[in-house]
């Protein structure tokens, strides 16, 4: 049996990048682009021990102990130890996910391919049947996809709704501290970018904003009006979003972009969100003042950990 060892090489480099990236998501942590094609490279490396006289290394269970660790440690680094084994146990739990799948689809299908030694292989030719590439080309990024929304829905479920936390606002060189509460039945989204909507309480938050921009978002209407002078730098974060409530016609709310929003939870634990926009609304938003803005569930799911 021929084997194509580049060919073979590129299909574990393409799967380990893609369970290292699994990793990150599910851990939430910041991934650099360099470090993470590193460490693909360093784990698809392992093939090469296959056919040299170190192979029997290769099946010693302290050293694939040991590769793991450096693959993880080339990938995210260590900050400390206890970073270091939740790193270390969330890749092989996502490794064990995906590639369980990936048999159990191998034994439905019945088709040609094996796992010589540790690594995917195909059977027959050089090659293998186009049957065995197409499992591994498209069943594992479907058995990736598939995990990758399951852990998303397990992260929902994990969410405490109804729950008031502390939420800091950071727009240019401004910080504001607010009370935020988490509310399931916000399912605002920019139409165009997906970003998930917080809403805030500008009615008693309008001395934390320029004047021009507390106008625009009282009348939205005016948008774009040369006669209201807004400064660049905060004319640039400014957006539209649309909205509709019920028994109401289609409206809008002015929207800011911000740098950053931190959400403190239970036992510390700190929330990094970016990819969110603030809507500035003028409703109030609790009658007895117990907070002053409302989270999108989906900004707990995408915010980034922040280490202790």
């Amino acid at each position: 049996m021929a084997i194509y060892l580049d060919v073979i090489w590129f299909l574990n480099f393409c799967i380990d990048l893609l369970l290292l990236l699994l990793t990150a998501l599910v851990l939430k942590r910041d991934l650099v682009k360099w470090r993470l094609l590193l460490g693909a490279l360093v784990a698809s490396s392992s093939i090469f021990l296959v056919i040299t006289s170190l192979s029997s290394l290769y099946y010693h269970p302290m050293f694939k102990l040991a590769f793991s660790a450096c693959i993880v440690v080339t990938t995210f680094g260590f900050k400390k130890f206890s970073y270091f084994i939740q790193n270390l146990l969330s890749f092989y739990f996502v490794s064990f996910i995906c590639g369980g799948g990936l048999i159990a689809l191998h034994y439905f299908f019945n088709n040609e391919m094996v796992i010589l030694n540790g690594v995917v292989t195909t059977k027959s030719t050089g090659l293998g049947m186009p049957i065995s590439w197409l499992l591994v080309l498209i069943g594992f990024p479907a058995v990736w996809f598939f995990s990758k929304k399951r852990f998303e829905q397990i992260e929902v479920r994990k969410v405490k709704y109804e729950e008031i936390v502390r939420v800091d606002l950071f727009v240019l060189d401004r910080q504001i501290q607010l009370k935020g509460l988490i509310d399931s039945g916000n399912q605002l989204q920019d139409p165009l970018t997906k970003k998930p909507v917080m809403i805030i309480d500008m009615n008693n938050l309008q001395n934390k904003f320029p004047k021009s921009i507390v106008q625009q978002a009282k009348y939205p209407e005016m948008i774009g009006d040369p006669t209201l002078q807004i400064e660049r730098e905060w004319e640039e974060k400014l957006c539209i979003i649309p909205y509709r409530g019920i028994g109401q016609v289609n409206q809008f709310i002015i929207g800011i972009r911000p740098n950053k929003v931190i959400v403190t939870l239970d036992q510390c634990e700190e929330l990094e969100c970016s990819n969110v926009i603030v809507g500035l609304n003028f409703t109030n938003l609790s009658s007895e003042g117990d907070f002053n803005c409302i989270l999108h569930p989906q900004m707990l799911i995408q915010g980034k950990k922040q280490l202790a």
